[in-house]
């Protein structure tokens, strides 16, 4: 198992924005939390990777990184692809001494390579694409070959054709790594290219659980109203947490 949440709670002005959620995803696995906005997705990521601390409740991963690519890249604009990449390596003091320079250069250059982007490692993020950014971010996130992905609205921002070309390298990185991976989406393609299952949330709460194939079925309230993106429904529209 690699990462477990058990009757996870947390609290923001007296408002539980996550209420009693348990879920579990395995090595290999691709969870989808979906949700309107202020459901409590992206903060159930922020509590896995220990952003924030719960109020009452459990989780349990693997022994091995967690890594954490966020909605919008959030790389370095100052630092070249390669100095992106290897942030990690150089700024972690357990390893920070543990590769050679010349080892170094081959993990970023064998990242890239793997998420399509081989040779740019000169570059900076401002001569690069939001999809190639995006793509430069997995890179930088499994450089430390971590167990677990977290993915905050992977294709946030991006057209259709990058958007599938993204969901592609979440579902090679998940192959390639074997770790378990969580993609908070509002996108249905993302759902159906990525994930094995699916949660999703509202006020906290997880009103479905079940496989993307299920969800589609529409088979109660929530998730009728979610993929025909009505306004008619148990859901009401609230600003995002």
């Amino acid at each position: 198992m690699s990462i477990e949440v058990k009757n996870l709670i947390k609290i923001f002005d007296d408002k539980r924005v996550i209420d009693d959620v348990s879920f579990k995803v395995e090595n290999g696995e691709t969870l989808a939390i979906v949700g309107f906005s202020g459901s409590g997705k992206s903060t159930i990521l922020k509590l896995i990777c220990g952003l924030l601390t719960p109020d009452s409740g459990e989780i349990i991963t693997s022994e091995g990184d967690i890594a954490m690519v966020f909605q919008y890249s959030a790389l370095f604009d100052s630092l070249n692809v390669a100095d992106n990449i290897a942030f990690a390596l150089h700024e972690r003091k357990d390893l920070r001494n543990k590769y050679s320079e010349k080892e170094i250069k081959n993990i970023v250059a064998e990242k890239l390579e793997l998420v399509g982007l081989k040779g740019i490692e000169n570059k900076f993020p401002s001569e690069l694409s939001g999809g190639m950014q995006k793509r430069v971010s997995f890179a930088r996130a499994i450089v430390t070959e971590p167990n677990s992905i977290l993915y905050d609205e992977p294709t946030a921002g991006l057209d259709p054709i990058s958007s599938t070309l993204i969901e592609d390298y979440i579902v090679r990185l998940k192959d390639e790594t074997n770790a378990a991976s969580v993609v908070v989406t509002h996108q249905m393609s993302t759902i159906k290219r990525t994930a094995d299952k699916v949660i999703m949330l509202y006020e906290g709460k997880v009103v479905f659980e079940g496989t993307p194939e299920q969800m589609l079925r529409q088979d109660n309230d929530y998730t009728r109203q979610f993929v025909t993106a009505s306004l008619d429904g148990p859901m009401k529209m609230i600003s995002e947490n």
